[in-house]
């Protein structure tokens, strides 16, 4: 008898399986999407639109399956593991946003099975929290670059043992990489770089023998790099430039085989380049830039047949470039620039048919450009500037249709130029500089063919005419044009450009008004507003009145120095502006005090002027304000109480004034004059100072009375500089002992005023000062002990004071010469023997001068006595005869 299933049951059956099925196979578990929804809305409430450009996540909804959501990614039980979250908050530009706090993270800590966590490029503020890491102990992957998190890294992180993927590079982090980074056993990549570590890898870090990327770039870790390193044999990828580390590449290093990336860049490696770099045959990268690496390149260099990149500039690498190199043939980049090559170009530099960019710049190169190189059908990039190359400029280098970048020329090259040379370029050039090649023509017509050209460096030729009109249609970012024999009016289109950034066309001959557009963007184009930086130094410009103008304008730097320009001084530059020079000109009147409305002012340069009126009434109050020149003007007054207030002052020149009083003791009171940090021992003077006359600066440079020669600053090494000015005013009252507290200085010149008293023993306190000018005041008393601790004085000039006593002897003292005209001086280094310093023969004097004494007295005294004695003898002698006589 056949048996029926009922309808009923069956319904009933299907119901009671479903009803088995657990609902985590439906929906992610409901804990996990609320935690996620408690994230948006913190993040949501904290973000402030107007400040950040912020990714909405619209998917993310509480009717919704959290495994549907974008940036979320759940695995077959409908768990979450994986948050793709990099990139929700983005700064907008030019705005200074509130932090985005780092504890808007703990809602997701308590998601335990993730797997992957991506929170990259999200502007996090704060302190990473090591306990909400400690619950997330399935973590294999965790990225977390290209935020604000400080403080150290926490040590609950080297507790998730199951970690492979650790990237945390481009944060604050400070402190030292601890020990227990050696728990990750797992760990192939870890990136640590654009930190603020310091400190000594910990050998642990050694033990981790999976690692195959090791990124601690831009930090501040120190010690040698030694045989701990061969541990690391599955290494591929090995970054380590921009920290402290010193002493010779150690020879392990050539040990690890899978080694393709190597940068030991800017630290202190020393010694040469080992031939055992050629045991790197998988190596694709080698980059030992800016260490101190000398002697040849060795030929070994052509084994390592699957390098893409040579980067070797900025060491003392000589002889040639070995002939090995034929042998690389997937070479793209070889830089060479900054070393001491003094050979020529090789012609087989021709046959490296992958080259995509050449830099040989800044050595000592001779001969001619090989004609090998027009051979090179996919470069790129080509800078042979600042070599000591000879003959005429090859035409064929405008034939190289992938050339984009072309740099020839400099102040040591004899490359020329030919002036007949007529050339229909086949390359679309955006970077072309040909400075100091005897180009005498006009402005080369071709040029405004190249219609992506950004960069254009024709400083230092003869260069005539006027600025043609493409060249303010064109996509030109950055114009150097000075040095040459333009002349005409500046034309005002050139101001309209939507691209252009920088413009530099000091030391020529343009004449005229300056055009009333300066600084400012016509409203059609506003949203192009583009220009940053202006150089119309050292022309034959003037105006009674600059007429500038612009709120909004771009512009930051401006430089109108030694032209003819007079009237006032204007008032009305882009409240933006950084860095002003007005210099060298005939602007008369006061000091206005409304220059204290630019905000941002980081430079105020007026130095040889016809400024009058009193200073204490007229000094701009800037906070911002880093350097002031109000040099050879005719200010007269004290100096201020409140120049306290200015306090980012590090550089400060009032020489040649007619200042009277006292120096203030609110002087002390500059910070910047005071901290020492980051300033360098010496500075050298090839790379931050221009030893010149004023037709020899560079352009932007900073002119000050630097050790007794107008140097030029480089503006944008202005945070290693500070110097004090007061020489050549009427300064009267006693060196503020106070003043030894500005142990920032490097120059400290009140010369030429009217000042007494003693030379402070506080002096002694100055470690950094380089140039030390006292002289031609009434500065009596005697020289400071103290100053023999000054380390790195060069300059000492105490003449024409009223100085007294012995000069002190040791450290730099020994060297010193600036003591002439202080009459009661003595000492070995004016070569007149102090009395206390005379080593008597034997005896004192004093006995020789007792004893001449004595000897003299004795024989006036004995004289008369003898006499009066032999007398009465002798009538004694008589008397006795008579006797006889009468018997």
């Amino acid at each position: 008898m056949a048996t029926t299933i009922s309808t009923p049951l069956i319904i009933f059956s299907i119901l009671f399986i479903l009803t088995c099925i657990p609902t985590s196979s439906f929906s992610c578990p409901s804990h996990q999407k609320q935690a996620l929804l408690h994230f948006k809305s913190s993040l949501t409430s904290m973000i402030n639109s107007t400040s950040y450009q912020f990714l909405q996540l619209k998917s993310w909804n509480p009717s919704s399956n959290c495994c549907s959501w974008e940036r979320v990614n759940c695995d077959g039980t409908k768990t979450v593991t994986e948050l793709h979250l990099h990139g929700l908050v983005v700064p907008l530009p030019d705005i200074d946003p509130a932090p985005v706090l780092s504890n808007i993270l703990a809602p997701l800590f308590h998601i335990r099975s993730l797997k992957l966590l991506d929170i990259s490029n999200n502007s996090l503020h704060g302190e990473i929290s090591g306990d909400g890491f400690l619950n997330l102990t399935e973590l294999i992957h965790l990225e977390m670059h290209d935020n604000s998190f400080n403080g150290s890294i926490p040590s609950q992180l080297f507790g998730l043992r199951n970690l492979r993927y650790l990237d945390m590079g481009y944060n604050m982090l400070e402190g030292k990489l601890e020990p227990e980074i050696g728990s990750l056993r797992n760990l192939t990549t870890l990136v640590l770089n654009d930190n603020r570590l310091h400190g000594f890898i910990p050998s642990q870090l050694f033990k981790l023998d999976s690692l195959q990327v090791l990124d601690l770039s831009v930090n501040n870790l120190e010690g040698k790099l030694g045989p701990q390193l061969r541990s690391l044999e599955n290494l591929t990828t090995l970054w380590l430039n921009i920290n402290r580390f010193q002493g010779p590449i150690p020879s392990q290093l050539f040990e690890l085989q899978y080694l393709q990336n190597l940068d030991l860049s800017d630290n202190n490696i020393t010694g040469v380049l080992s031939p055992e770099v050629g045991k790197l045959r998988n190596l694709e990268t080698l980059a030992l830039r800016a260490d101190f690496l000398y002697g040849k390149i060795p030929q070994e260099i052509g084994n390592l047949t699957k390098l893409r990149e040579i980067s070797l500039q900025r060491n003392r690498f000589f002889g040639e470039i070995p002939s090995s190199i034929v042998n690389l043939k997937k070479l793209e980049i070889l830089d060479l620039s900054e070393n001491y090559f003094s050979v020529q170009i090789p012609n087989f530099i021709g046959r490296l048919q992958s080259m995509t960019g050449i830099d040989l710049s800044k050595n000592q190169f001779v001969g001619h450009i090989p004609s090998s190189m027009q051979n090179l059908s996919n470069l790129e990039i080509l800078r042979l500037h600042d070599n000591m190359l000879i003959g005429d400029i090859p035409t064929w280098l405008f034939q190289i249709t992938t050339l984009k970048a072309l740099f020839l020329g400099g102040k040591r090259s004899n490359l020329i130029w030919n002036n007949k040379a007529k050339i229909i370029p086949k390359c679309s050039l955006h970077h072309l500089s040909m400075a100091y090649c005897g180009i005498s023509s006009q402005i080369f017509a071709w040029l405004s063919s190249q219609k992506d050209l950004q960069y254009l460096d024709l400083t230092g030729n003869k260069l005539e005419g006027r600025l043609p009109y493409w060249i303010s249609k064109s996509k030109l970012q950055l114009i150097y044009l000075s040095d040459n024999k333009l002349s005409g009016l500046v034309p005002h289109h050139l101001f309209e450009s939507e691209y252009l950034v920088t413009l530099q066309l000091s030391r020529n001959n343009f004449s005229g008004e300056l055009p009333e557009n300066i600084g400012q963007i016509p409203l059609s184009i506003f949203k192009s507003d583009s220009l940053e930086r202006i150089n119309l130094s050292k022309n034959r410009l003037s105006s009674i009145n600059l007429p500038l103008s612009g709120d909004n304008s771009t512009l930051t730097s401006l430089d109108l120095s030694y032209n003819d320009l007079s009237g006032k001084i204007p008032t009305n530059f882009p409240k933006g502006i950084q860095f002003l020079y007005l210099g060298g000109n005939k602007l008369s009147g006061n000091l206005p005090w409304t220059l204290t409305k630019l905000v941002n002012l980081r430079l105020l340069d007026l130095h040889e002027n016809n400024i009058t009126g009193n200073i204490q009434n007229t000094l701009p109050q800037i906070t911002t304000l880093e350097a002031l020149i109000l040099r050879n003007n005719s200010i007269e007054g004290f100096i201020p109480r409140n120049i306290s207030n200015l306090r980012s002052l590090r550089i400060l020149d009032l020489s040649c004034n007619n200042l009277i009083g006292s120096i203030p003791q609110e002087m002390i009171s500059l910070p910047r004059m005071i901290e020492t940090q980051n300033i360098p021992t010496s500075l050298d003077p090839s790379h931050s100072i221009h030893q010149s006359t004023y037709d020899d600066l560079l352009p932007g440079d900073l002119v000050v009375n630097w050790k007794k020669y107008f140097r030029g600053l480089r503006v944008d090494n202005l945070d290693i500089y500070s110097l004090l000015d007061l020489s050549g005013n009427r300064i009267s009252g006693k060196i503020p002992p106070s003043l030894g507290n500005l142990k920032a200085l490097k120059v400290l010149n009140i010369s030429h005023n009217m000042i007494s008293g003693h030379i402070p023993v506080s002096f002694g306190d100055l470690e950094n000062i380089e140039s030390l000018d006292l002289s031609h005041n009434q500065i009596s008393g005697l020289i400071p002990q103290s100053l023999v601790k000054l380390g790195q004085l060069t300059i000492l000039d105490l003449s024409n004071n009223r100085l007294t006593g012995k000069i002190p002897v040791g450290g730099q003292m020994d060297t010193m010469n600036g003591f002439e005209n202080n009459t009661d001086l003595c000492g070995m280094q004016i070569r007149f023997t102090c009395p206390q310093d005379i080593q008597p023969s034997e005896g004192s004097e004093d006995e020789d001068v007792k004893q001449s004494w004595f000897l003299w007295e004795g024989t006036w005294i004995g004289f008369p006595v003898g006499f009066f004695s032999s007398i009465l003898i002798l009538g004694y002698f008589l008397d006795f005869l008579r006797l006889f006589k009468i018997w």
